[in-house]
């Protein structure tokens, strides 16, 4: 027993000082010279002005402060407006951090972000039960970290990463029948709430169905404390939200992965289209979580609907982000499962289809780039591809033939 504790608390101050040298690198290669993290530094600011001088995140003068800091001047009204636009209890995650400068903050933010994708993707192997070879292993951490998607969070700062790592982890925790632990985890992937609200829905009624209310009541305990001490520090917060994210498709481009379709590529379809194929995906979806009241965890079925959810959680919000899509890699890891194990020579598949996925995703994203701004093209790939893989893995586990993904 000491023994292990030692081997942990060695790990642990590795880990520290692996952590701190990372901290450091990014800081003297990258932040000191060329500020950035665009999507970090407005949740930062706000919560740097809210800790240190009881300002409203969401008020004008600090939405001005941030748009200084940003552009050095307020935004033209054709710009990111860059608002805090965040649950209020995102500043309670960033209070250690809030009292660093921004050359040290958004290093530490990075390393985090890079951290947090990084285990993510462990943890979603382990939750899959894949245990890959140690060659295949290495090739996944590699990608974990330059796939388009995984970089473009990491640089952007996003908080796409922790929220794709505390939902992979809830759903392991409820793996392993940790409920208490995966309904705190749960609760604070909503801090993305697009990234997850599907989820929480299709989680909350397999946990009535299985009985499981040490999960649901851990839920909505951590839900209780993170709101109820928002309200306590800022009493009219969830008014000042909800006004910012009704504002925020009035100066965002690009929609979700169907928009893509039926308003940018083939506006002629135009909203009905969009709105039609929602309402269709939607039925879809709710048609089959009515299946899993009776579906155990440990059913692979379970991880089916699962990984349709996120899918089309991507697919049928107001506005996404290509960062948003790295919760898709539950599904990936699925289907790159099924590949290792049923077909020849599997695993070497597996290893091209990722490293090849690397090179396509950037070739695509450089070919198509306006300035500095990513292309529309860049929201096809992932849902589209994925989605009618898993409708055809899901009909096939409904007809008692899995095997034939």
């Amino acid at each position: 027993m000491q023994q292990r504790t030692m081997k942990y608390g060695v790990a642990v101050v590795f880990g520290l000082l692996l952590f701190g040298l990372v901290v450091i690198g990014l800081r003297n290669a990258f932040t000191a010279k060329v500020p950035g993290a665009n999507d970090f530094y407005p949740r930062w600011r706000g919560a740097q002005l809210f800790w240190q001088e009881g300002a409203d995140p969401y008020s004008e003068a600090v939405t001005l402060a941030i748009q200084e800091g940003i552009y050095g001047r307020p935004a033209t009204p054709e710009e990111d407006q860059v608002l805090f636009v965040y649950p209020f209890y995102t500043v309670f995650f960033l209070l250690p951090i809030s009292w660093l400068n921004y050359e040290w903050a958004q290093p530490v933010w990075l390393a985090l972000v890079m951290l947090s994708v990084f285990t993510a993707v462990l943890l979603t192997l382990k939750l899959i039960e894949w245990k890959m070879p140690l060659w295949l292993l290495t090739i996944t951490l590699i990608w974990a970290i330059f796939f388009y998607n995984s970089s473009r969070t990491v640089i952007l700062g996003q908080f796409a990463g922790p929220v794709y790592l505390a939902m992979v982890a809830a759903l392991l925790a409820l793996k392993h029948d940790r409920d208490a632990a995966a309904g705190l985890l749960l609760a604070l992937s909503t801090i993305k709430p697009q990234m997850t609200f599907l989820l929480v829905i299709a989680l909350l009624i397999w946990a009535v169905g299985q009985r499981r209310w040490h999960f649901i009541g851990s839920f909505i305990a951590a839900m209780l404390l993170l709101t109820g001490f928002s309200f306590a520090l800022l009493p009219g917060w969830l008014f000042s939200f909800v006004d910012q994210v009704l504002f925020y498709p009035a100066y965002t481009f690009t929609g979700s992965s169907l928009w893509v379709i039926t308003g940018y590529y083939w506006p002629w379809l135009g909203k009905p289209v969009e709105n039609g194929l929602i309402l269709l995906l939607m039925a879809y979806l709710i048609w089959q979580w009515r299946k899993l009241w009776q579906l155990p965890l440990s059913s692979p079925q379970f991880l089916i609907i699962i990984s349709l959810t996120l899918i089309i959680t991507n697919m049928v919000v107001v506005r996404t982000a290509t960062t948003n899509y790295i919760i898709m890699y539950v599904p990936l890891f699925l289907v790159l499962k099924a590949i290792s194990g049923k077909w020849r020579r599997g695993d070497l598949w597996a290893a091209l289809i990722l490293l090849g996925s690397i090179v396509g995703m950037w070739a695509l994203f450089l070919a198509s780039v306006q300035g500095d701004t990513e292309h529309p093209i860049m929201y096809l790939p992932l849902p589209f591809l994925l989605l009618p893989i898993m409708i055809w893995t899901n009909y096939q586990a409904n007809r008692g033939r899995l095997a034939a993904i």
